[in-house]
């Protein structure tokens, strides 16, 4: 996949997400005002946060489009990872909102006896952010972009919200007013739990942490196959938003000539680029492979 064609994609998954967000903040909004549900209008506020946050992340993708310049010679991809923990944070906020309105409900015992336009508003939004989680994730996953992922999982933590409000402002609906805070209060936590499961992975890429081993071993062995490969004696790799920056250390026999190594170096990056559309470099070191090196780092 060509590279425009990956921030194309990316992009227009978070603008489709962008205007359903926009379109479900308005329904909400109205039909927690005029069906009289504290609990509705407050996930209409709720979606005016993500409204913001998937805003910050399509200027993000716009920035990480960018190919790498003097400035940024490893790309403008951590952006993207930027983006997720904005996200993450907006999430974690929203999460302490929700629990401090059910507090706040149970403890002065005022509950409000919605309208159905309101049970319905939680349904529908329910429908539609679960499907926009299954796209997002889906996109997302095949492109390794952490700001969709972040997206998703906000996507995710609105349909679990929206259960929640469904619940209270049904039974509520129904007479049992207590159940609209009891069920906010109780997403609430898992919320917190989305959240900081999307801080933890973006620091991670943040602070250059090696993606999964398994990813690793299957660039290493395919380095191993090319014919003059003795060894890899080291692989490193980090997450620049979309893409892995990739750093292989080859042992290779020592009376091979500089042009010869250079060629089968070559031929081993051209073989990632091939097998992993997620690679956006590789960085080759060549060691003889009748001795022992000792790595020179200072870290």
């Amino acid at each position: 996949m060509l590279r425009s064609d990956r921030f194309n994609k990316a992009d227009r998954v978070i603008r489709i997400g962008f205007w359903a967000n926009a379109l479900l903040m308005v329904v909400k909004l109205a039909a927690g005002h005029f069906g009289h549900s504290e609990a509705v209008f407050a996930d209409g506020v709720e979606s005016a946060c993500d409204f913001i946050a998937i805003g910050m992340t399509l200027i993000a993708l716009k920035v990480g489009r960018k190919p790498y310049d003097s400035d940024h010679p490893y790309g403008h991809g951590k952006v993207e990872s930027l983006s997720a923990i904005f996200v993450s944070l907006v999430i974690a906020a929203t999460g302490g909102w929700i629990l401090y309105g059910a507090a706040t409900t149970m403890l002065a015992g005022r509950y409000s006896a919605p309208a159905l336009v309101a049970v319905l508003a939680a349904a529908g939004t329910i429908v539609a952010k679960e499907a926009l989680y299954r796209y997002s994730m889906k996109v997302g996953g095949d492109l390794g972009s952490p700001a969709l992922l972040a997206i998703a999982k906000d996507h995710r933590k609105d349909a679990i919200t929206s259960v929640a409000t469904l619940v209270g402002v049904g039974c509520a609906y129904f007479g049992l007013g207590v159940m609209d805070p009891v069920a906010a209060g109780l997403t609430s936590i898992f919320i917190f739990h989305i959240g900081y499961h999307t801080f933890r992975t973006s620091a991670h890429e943040l602070m250059d942490g090696q993606p999964e081993q398994s990813l690793l071993d299957a660039i290493a062995q395919l380095a191993r196959s090319v014919e003059g490969v003795d060894q890899v004696h080291e692989i490193r790799a980090r997450h620049s938003g979309q893409y892995l920056i990739v750093d292989l250390k080859l042992d290779m026999p020592p009376e091979m000539t500089v042009k010869r190594s250079h060629d089968i170096s070559t031929e081993v990056k051209r073989r990632i680029f091939d097998h992993f559309s997620n690679v956006g470099d590789v960085m080759i070191h060549i060691n003889p492979s009748d001795e022992p090196h000792e790595d020179l780092i200072r870290l």
